[in-house]
């Protein structure tokens, strides 16, 4: 019988991309459903995610699994064995795991504030979401990947907010490259990869997409 993998998902979301990430990584083939997040949420979203209402929802045979890193988690340990996103050691799991919280709690939320904000506000988000990238350039070091050499777990958990960038930058008159050209130069790398180059929407898209969203909040 063959495998039913749906996800449920919105374009711009970074935590959708995650999840698209993994899939290709795998090389597992999925039906990718698209939700409208800003105004009406499917029957199937629901039905699936009754607790928190929200996407992305990876549906594996009919059963669900909500939020992001334990949907990535799902999918390394169901698929692709000879090429784990999760490093092997516990040791090393465990700091995977904590900077893919770190993105969560710092990126996500700094860059929330860039998008939502103005003025002194604004500048704040902008100067938090600068200082968590320089914090995550210093953890990456001279490495190729956050792992080493092998693309991994960290990598997908931040990779998509390589495209807020230029919204930040546009919204801010800032340039994260000259603020971070290591990390950049990890991100050109990554969109290197096929799962990565995908899954990951235009940046340029995604900035009219935040600008659209943005009007509309200071317009009520």
């Amino acid at each position: 019988m063959a495998e039913e993998v749906i996800l449920l998902d919105f374009w711009p979301n970074p935590f959708g991309m995650r999840t698209r990430i993994a899939l290709r990584e795998k090389g597992v083939h999925f039906d990718q459903r698209e939700e409208e997040l800003l105004s009406n949420k499917s029957p199937l979203l629901l039905q699936m995610n009754p607790v928190h209402k929200k996407i992305p929802i990876l549906i594996h045979n009919g059963k669900p699994i909500c939020e992001s890193h334990i949907i990535v988690q799902y999918i390394d340990e169901t698929w692709g064995p000879e090429s784990p996103l999760l490093p092997s050691d516990p040791h090393e799991r465990a700091r995977a795991r904590f900077w893919a919280d770190y993105v969560d709690n710092k990126i996500f939320p700094a860059g929330l504030m860039v998008w939502w904000s103005t003025g002194e506000a604004q500048e704040a988000g902008k100067n938090d979401f600068i200082e968590g990238l320089k914090l995550l350039e210093g953890e990456l070091g001279d490495k190729a990947y956050f792992g080493g050499e092998r693309f991994g777990f960290v990598d997908v958990s931040l990779m998509p907010f390589y495209c807020w960038f230029y919204a930040v930058e546009t919204f801010t008159s800032c340039s994260i490259e000259d603020e971070c050209p290591k990390l950049v130069g990890w991100a050109k790398r990554c969109m290197q990869r096929e799962s990565v180059a995908k899954s990951l929407p235009d940046q340029h898209k995604v900035y009219d997409f935040m600008a659209e969203v943005r009007k509309k909040l200071q317009a009520q």
